[in-house]
């Protein structure tokens, strides 16, 4: 059975489904094809039940220390299980959630693998979309395609992934018993997510991180301020660590691997491994051999507008790399279902999206680092004002970190907003809209900010980029 619509996504992830509630708003007869449940890594996988351990490991932390607020707990224990149960009961009530609005757009799910076919009888074009069905196969026919399929964990060759002993972060979110230690590898936002947790789980974490530092793609500052609150925790980091993947030797105690670092080879041993250095893009079962869509690095290349080379078929989200976030992606979706609809719209700035670190300390950042602004040629100014010094972060017991900002000497322009430190994944959005409209720090520090707030760091930052802060 042949079925046309005016688009179909392939993929029900947070790209996909949120491509697809834009195009039913539009008018637009739409379907989704999904292998397992709409929502896709960042619901089931990733982004929120990770969010939600890592908020039962922060409350743990804070109870072992409640007499600071005048408040005694004693006995204080970890139940594994619960933090279990917390996670699965957010992640199914939001996932009922997008059910509810996929049902409200009238959008029809199509439960299975959907591959490309070439053209064909039903189409001059390639794009008509084969779905394999439990105990069916059906064809949908859209006069335009998305592609939202995104990405798995990457793994090291070398490096079998077996689910027990060495895990992605998709295998540690189902861990119904913590291990005494374990060995990170990878020190980007996931892994030094995972080290945090853990640690504050009371788990001993070592993190073996290729680059000379964490976090390599935010600015050093932040990075030398994260790792030293981390090592303060007990997390151990070795950079310039180059794994040995293929040395890795298993036992009924876990695991040991060789790492070559500056001071030669060392042995590395834990009772898990988790294996966290980035994602790679789900095309293997698309069929794009049968179009004239173009790759790079194993990433779908596309336009401003999110078309591939075949025109009338578009690709958001991981599959074409950049910025492997939900956000992005969502926001990817909609401008490809924009520009199907003919509306026109404005291509993404990539330099307006904030990135976050949901660590204990935080990590949140928009713009260049302060690196990137100088490789650029700009000549930088910077305003730095510390938690430390802010009223409601002692109030709330979390002092940790700062709030810096990047602005061009010549112009006044921001050119980029760095923070760790408590709550300021939620700040970032005030230095994000700053960013988006082009203010300037003088601007952004002589808005009235609540007192007391964490957001008046963000004021005192902007005003000591000209050395006007008041409180430091």
């Amino acid at each position: 059975m042949a079925t046309e619509y005016d688009l179909v996504i392939l993929g029900g992830g947070t790209g996909g489904y949120v491509a697809a509630i834009r195009a039913s708003q539009l008018g637009l007869k739409t379907a989704i094809v999904e292998q397992d449940k709409l929502g896709g890594t960042c619901l089931h996988k990733g982004c929120i039940p990770s969010k939600a351990m890592l908020r039962s490991a922060e409350v743990f932390s804070l109870a072992k220390r409640s007499i600071e607020f005048g408040i005694s707990t004693d006995h204080v224990h970890l139940h594994i299980e619960k933090v279990q149960e917390r996670k699965n009961k957010i992640v199914n009530q939001l996932f009922k959630g997008v059910q509810h609005l996929i049902e409200k757009g009238n959008i029809d799910v199509y439960n299975g693998i959907g591959t490309i076919l070439g053209p064909s009888i039903f189409s001059p074009l390639p794009g008509t979309v084969s779905v394999e069905l439990e105990d069916d196969n059906e064809l949908l026919i859209p006069k335009n395609l998305i592609l939202a399929t995104g990405s798995k964990p990457r793994t090291l060759p070398g490096l079998e992934i077996d689910g027990d002993t060495v895990l992605t972060s998709e295998h540690a979110l189902e861990l119904t018993q913590l291990p005494k230690s374990i060995l990170i590898i990878g020190g980007g936002a996931i892994g030094i997510e995972w080290a945090s947790m853990l640690v504050d789980f009371g788990v001993e974490v070592t993190v073996l991180e290729y680059a000379d530092h964490i976090l390599p793609n935010e600015d050093k500052d932040i990075s030398r301020e994260l790792a030293k609150v981390l090592e303060k925790k007990g997390i151990k980091f070795i950079t310039n660590a180059k794994v040995l993947a293929e040395t890795v030797q298993k036992s009924s105690d876990g695991a040991t691997i060789q790492v070559e670092t500056g001071e030669g080879i060392k042995s590395f041993t834990g009772e898990k491994i988790l294996v966290s250095v980035g994602r790679e893009a789900n095309i293997s079962q698309l069929g794009l051999q049968n179009t004239d869509i173009r790759l790079e690095k194993n990433f779908i290349q596309v336009n401003r507008n999110m078309q591939t080379q075949e025109s009338h078929i578009y690709a958001i989200g991981d599959i074409i790399g950049g910025l492997q976030l939900a956000h992005v992606a969502s926001h990817e979706g909609i401008l490809a279902v924009e520009h199907i609809a003919g509306l026109n719209p404005s291509p993404l700035d990539y330099q307006n999206v904030p990135r976050c670190v949901y660590s204990s300390p935080e990590v949140a950042s928009i713009g260049l680092t302060e690196k990137e602004a100088l490789d650029k040629g700009f000549k930088v100014k910077i305003g730095k004002f510390p938690f430390i010094a802010n009223g409601k972060a002692l109030v709330l017991g979390d002092t940790t970190g700062f709030v810096k900002i990047i602005a061009n000497q010549e112009n006044q322009d921001l050119l980029g907003v760095h923070m760790i430190g408590p709550n300021v994944t939620d700040l970032i959005s005030e230095a994000g809209l700053a960013h988006v409209l082009d203010a300037t720090p003088w601007e952004v520090g002589t808005m009235i900010h609540p007192h007391p707030s964490l957001s008046e760091t963000i004021g005192e930052a902007a005003l000591a980029v000209d050395r006007a802060a008041i409180h430091i």
